[in-house]
């Protein structure tokens, strides 16, 4: 579904990634995991093509998608939702959750898309007429990942969905996004800072330190490495 080979990025002369290398399987969860500046939000701009690869190659559906313009890959079937989710608060809801299939041609399938997310995240119903900038954090959330499963991708990367979210609240999102996996099979890849949290819905984890993968394995190998929880996961 997805690999990055050996991709380095910088912001002026601060390196945020060194190569880089990772799989991801189609349909699993796949969490990237580390400390602040680690490279966790640097990396989903890679692959979406908001921050260009000083090198190295990104591989999606079996494309070189490096160089590829944002808006392309996005048509590609690569959805980003980034931290903070980026709604807009002056649109209503559903005018929000639109923006995220405009550029979908069969208006019978966006009507179709939209019944869905709403069928997905319940507490947006009521809502749905009402300035996006009215929604609570979690709904604002649940609407920044409904925008981006509007145009039906393929994969998915989320950036820390639970962040400043209380924890039942981010508990129902995770759920969600377990529940779409198994559901419609969609790819999913989980940048969060509550390890432990992303880790519990997850099929495997790459942890980042300093721009590196400094471990790879298994959801539940990494949970139950506690010299690796303490060094780069805090708990």
């Amino acid at each position: 579904m997805l690999e990055i080979e050996g991709v380095t990025a910088h912001y002026g002369l601060v390196r945020a990634l060194s190569d880089v290398s990772l799989k991801v399987e189609e349909g699993s969860i796949t969490a990237i995991l580390g400390a602040n500046g680690a490279g966790k939000t640097t990396l989903l701009r890679v692959i979406s093509g908001l921050v260009r690869a000083g090198s190295g190659r990104v591989t999606a559906f079996g494309r070189d998608i490096t160089a590829m313009p944002t808006d392309a890959i996005a048509r590609f079937g690569v959805a980003h939702v980034p931290e903070g989710g980026g709604v807009i608060p002056e649109l209503t809801v559903e005018e929000n959750l639109r923006l995220g299939a405009l550029w979908r041609s069969d208006r019978a399938d966006r009507a179709k898309a939209l019944d869905e997310v709403l069928e997905l995240f319940p507490p947006l119903v009521p809502r749905r007429g009402k300035p996006a900038g009215t929604l609570s954090g979690g709904e604002r959330q649940m609407l920044a990942i409904g925008r981006g499963l509007m145009g039906r991708p393929r994969l998915l990367l989320l950036d820390e969905p639970s962040l400043g979210l209380a924890p039942l609240v981010a508990a129902r999102i995770m759920a969600v996004l377990r529940d779409l996996r198994a559901d419609t099979g969609l790819t999913v890849l989980l940048v969060e800072q509550n390890a432990r949290s992303a880790l519990s819905i997850s099929d495997h984890g790459f942890v980042l330190g300093l721009g590196e993968v400094v471990a790879s394995d298994d959801a539940a190998t990494l949970l139950a490495d506690d010299q690796l929880r303490h060094a780069y996961l805090g708990f």
